[in-house]
């Protein structure tokens, strides 16, 4: 019931708002030619007389009364003006009898057909207290907890990876920032506001996210993802020797069953020069990525055989790669060997595919754009 007062009283209001300007265009403005038409017809008189006196000649006589008369003409025409205010007073009874009657009956039409007038309400704070799988009333609900409490350091440890994964940067990084302070760090928050201030510069470790994943590693000495970060900042910088030592000891340390390991074997293979740690088994290799023997193989051959080796594996990771295209390490790997081979526009053309297939607003996609960039390659291109 509730409902429908309200509907009332919200048509009454807008059929007030739009009839206004119609009820005050049809008072008409007062013309009041009677009094002036008789002024004219007097001075018309008083001509005669003036004439018949001698105190005019005939001929000024005639001038005069021929503007009297233009005046009197032009008086005429103003009756038209009653016409026209009937006419506009007829066309605003009609639109007014529009918006009373057949727009609100039009709304009823349209709401019984379209809306749900029998659906329960469902006030906001009842849905927050029964979200259910909906994630938005789910970060709304720990969102006003907040509000009420935000020295609730749980709460904040809680929201932080959501806002990461709904890519809301900067609600994220204030959101892991706060579970540190009043939390303290661990591995897992100090790891997640590292990968928050990556995505928010296109895939680059910078320095805070460097920080970051040092002081994850410090707490845990073998926490595989800050290893990871820290050996790819190392990548990122032109330390490829380095880097290629890092990802190898992370790829000995890690399970044969590892998530990662596909990832860390791709950066082994892109810093081309160190093969796979031995014992690795063939199926973790990065997707088109080289095998062991592969490398083994190509350390005894000459410059041109090796070149011609490695030109033959990255064209065969082109060819599967369109094929099945949701292959970001293939991607990343296939960004950088052409340009390692020093073929930048098939660089650019592999960037662009990739990015079809993981789109630059994701994280992936934003990783993909930060590997173009530390090639050098024109980024710009490719997200046309």
């Amino acid at each position: 019931m509730l409902f429908w007062i309200v509907s009332a009283l919200l048509t009454v209001a807008v059929a007030v708002a739009l009839l206004l300007p119609l009820l005050k265009g049809a008072s008409p403005a007062p013309v009041d030619d009677v009094g002036e038409a008789a002024v004219y017809r007097d001075q018309l008189k008083e001509l005669e007389r003036d004439k018949a006196a001698g105190l005019i000649s005939t001929e000024d006589a005639g001038y005069a009364r021929a503007e009297i008369g233009r005046r009197l003409l032009a008086m005429s025409g103003e009756g038209t003006k009653t016409v026209d205010a009937a006419r506009a007073k007829g066309l605003n009874a009609l639109s007014q009898a529009f918006i009373i009657l057949c727009l609100p009956a039009i709304a009823l039409g349209l709401y019984l057909k379209t809306g749900s007038p029998d659906m329960p309400a469902a006030p906001l704070a009842a849905r927050l207290e029964n979200p259910g799988n909906n994630i938005e009333l789910l970060v709304a609900k720990v969102e006003r907890h907040l509000a009420e409490n935000p020295n609730d350091g749980s709460g904040w440890d809680v929201l932080a990876p959501i806002y990461f994964k709904m890519q809301r940067l900067g609600d994220a990084e204030l959101a892991f920032r706060n579970a540190i302070r009043l939390q303290g760090t661990n591995p897992a928050r100090m790891n997640g506001l590292g990968e928050v201030l990556m995505a928010g510069n296109d895939g680059i470790v910078t320095d805070d996210a460097r920080a970051a994943f040092e002081e994850a590693l410090r707490l845990d000495a073998k926490d595989p993802r800050a290893r990871f970060y820290l050996a790819l900042s190392l990548e990122q910088g032109g330390k490829r020797q380095e880097a290629l030592a890092d990802f190898q000891a992370l790829a000995k340390d890690s399970p044969a069953d590892a998530p990662w390991l596909p990832l860390v074997q791709e950066h082994i293979a892109a810093n081309f020069g160190g093969a796979p740690v031995a014992g690795m088994p063939a199926q973790s290799k990065a997707p088109g990525g080289p095998t062991a023997g592969d490398v083994e193989a190509a350390a005894g051959m000459s410059a041109t055989d090796r070149n011609a080796m490695i030109r033959g594996m990255v064209e065969g990771l082109d060819a599967k790669l369109k094929q099945d295209p949701n292959n970001f390490e293939g991607w990343m790997r296939l960004v950088r060997s052409y340009a390692m081979l020093n073929e930048p526009e098939k660089a650019i053309a592999a960037l662009k595919s990739a990015l079809v297939a993981f789109p630059p607003e994701e994280v992936q996609g934003k990783q993909l754009i930060g590997v173009g960039r530390e090639l050098g390659l024109p980024v710009e291109e490719a997200l046309k």
